[in-house]
């Protein structure tokens, strides 16, 4: 079942946000590949989604995954990841975006708070000259260590 009224694109999106704004609610994105649903990714858009009232997540299509993570990646194909998310009650909106970063998304919303992971900097964060630019603020969140997609993948080879 893919629940069509979580899952927009960027532009439409942008159009419903208006509404969040106006009732002045706190608007959060972060983004990611999100192939393998695990723990430290519930755990972290958990903690994503404290900081406002909404939070949106930004999902790398099936090409720039790759353009990420390898020839073998994703896994799991872009639909069935961004349905995947809508259906966690902590995502209220998911949209799917083709370039390596979430820069060119992240200036069409304007969320007021971006937020990555606990192994990230700030400073590292190609988004983060974007997020300055409108006045929007970064935070970074606790890190699972060791709950990643490629952990994952490695444990099945060396069980299977």
């Amino acid at each position: 079942m893919i629940i069509k009224d979580k899952i927009y694109l960027r532009e439409e999106l942008n159009k419903i946000l208006k509404q969040n704004r106006q009732q002045d609610e706190t608007i959060v994105f972060t983004n990611g590949c999100f192939d393998i649903l695990h723990v430290g990714h519930t755990r972290y858009l958990t903690e994503a989604r404290s900081k406002g009232d909404l939070l949106i997540v930004g999902l790398n299509n099936d090409s720039s995954v790759k353009a990420l993570k390898g020839e073998k990646r994703p896994i799991v194909p872009e639909e069935e990841r961004a349905e995947m998310l809508a259906n966690l009650e902590v995502v209220d909106y998911v949209t799917i975006f083709s370039e390596t970063t979430a820069k060119n998304t992240i200036n069409i919303l304007q969320p007021d708070i971006y937020v990555k992971g606990g192994d990230y900097k700030i400073e590292d964060l190609p988004e983060a000259e974007v997020v300055a630019k409108y006045g929007g603020e970064i935070e970074l969140v606790s890190e699972v260590k060791g709950a990643s997609t490629t952990n994952i993948v490695k444990q099945i080879l060396n069980r299977y």
